[in-house]
């Protein structure tokens, strides 16, 4: 049966909106951001920091496609600073193997989104799986390097807690996150990393795929930012990690281990000043920022495809046997980094716009004398 269904669900954000576009392995993947005030000045080469940072290829525990993600501005940006117009950009994709899914054609990997996709739109791109690919994160990284320098005195730093069953035994404050950038994994405590890395090459060895969690502290956020009821900020971040390739899950704060306690154990008694003796809110109260530093944590699954035999159907139904090509990552957690940051990023790039616009709305609401 012929479909008419046309993609939506391509913008992110209120008044800091991302658009992006672009498959995996079309000529270019690339966005539109739409909101961003004039005068900002943006750094691009920390774009590209940023973009190295999720870059394929960057070490032998990830996917070895080869890619320079080189972002190319188009416009928004005028001699570095934002002009208040649409910030357009793209990133060519240069190092495309379309071949290596030419075993897919007709056939659906299990756990992907070929399946889905065919039921939805009567049609999918299965060169490796079109617009439902990682790829596309790569425009994420590169708007939410920008939404960070709108709001710089905003710290996110993501890191590496888990791979498969091995985890770190402390958490933050008690670890030291500067580390997680010194080791592949990017997880903060380097013997963990270790035994991390080494469990990745093993899974990779077998031709199989394991997942982890990526926990995130967001520090210096003041109190006052989110959207009560429906635009509550702990459900805007969950909705921009959950939009995430790969995740199956988020929690803030105590999460479900606050299950466990009882209200007396978990409530968050106040200094004199308004921050907190504990902090099992994980910096949000009501939908909004109370002060405290923001923390939350985001499941990854195993990579859906693996490069062992598995039954699997084809369009038409029958039975076959399917087994992985081409370039993949074993464990997606480790570039997951930067791509989690990133939405964190332009989730309070978003919020930071609209504290302003509501604090314009006051200062106008109150210039205007009583009717």
């Amino acid at each position: 049966m012929l479909k008419f269904t046309s993609m939506a669900g391509n913008i992110f954000g209120t008044l800091f909106r991302l658009t992006t576009f672009g498959e995996s392995h079309g000529d270019a993947i690339g966005g539109v951001i739409d909101g961003c005030p004039p005068g900002f000045k943006i750094d691009l080469q920390q774009v590209q920091k940023e973009m190295a940072r999720r870059k394929p290829g960057q070490s032998a525990i990830v996917t070895q496609r080869k890619e320079a993600d080189q972002v190319r501005i188009l416009s928004g940006i005028f001699e570095g600073i934002t002009t208040g117009t649409p910030i357009g950009f793209v990133i060519e994709n240069t190092n495309q193997k379309s071949k290596d899914y030419d075993h897919n054609k007709d056939a659906y990997r299990p756990s992907h989104a070929d399946y889905t996709y065919d039921q939805k739109y009567g049609f999918r791109d299965f060169r490796g799986g079109g617009r439902s690919s990682a790829r596309e994160t790569a425009c994420r990284v590169a708007a939410g390097a920008i939404a960070r320098q709108l709001i710089p005195q905003v710290e996110i730093v993501a890191y590496t807690a888990a791979v498969g069953e091995i985890s770190l035994k402390e958490t933050y404050p008690a670890i030291d996150l500067s580390k997680a950038e010194e080791n592949p994994v990017r997880c903060p405590d380097p013997e963990i990393a270790r035994q991390m890395e080494a469990y990745i090459r093993d899974i990779r060895s077998q031709g199989d795929t394991v997942g982890g969690i990526v926990e995130c502290v967001i520090k210096n956020v003041p109190a006052g930012w989110g959207e009560p009821v429906f635009d509550k900020l702990h459900a805007q971040l969950g909705k921009a990690m959950l939009s995430i390739n790969a995740v199956k899950g988020f929690e803030y704060g105590s999460g479900f281990e606050g299950t466990r306690m009882k209200g007396s154990e978990h409530n968050d008694r106040f200094n004199p000043d308004g921050s907190t003796q504990t902090n099992y809110s994980g910096g949000i109260q009501g939908g909004i920022s109370n002060g405290m530093d923001i923390r939350f944590r985001v499941a990854f699954k195993p990579v859906a495809t693996i490069m062992q035999k598995q039954p699997t159907i084809t369009k038409d139904g029958q039975q076959v046997i399917m087994q992985g090509k081409g370039r993949h990552d074993p464990c997606v957690v480790p570039r997951a980094v930067p791509i989690v940051e990133a939405m964190a990023a332009l989730v309070l790039a978003d919020n930071y716009l609209l504290q302003e616009s509501n604090r314009v709305a006051a200062r106008s609401s109150d210039a205007t004398p009583n009717s």
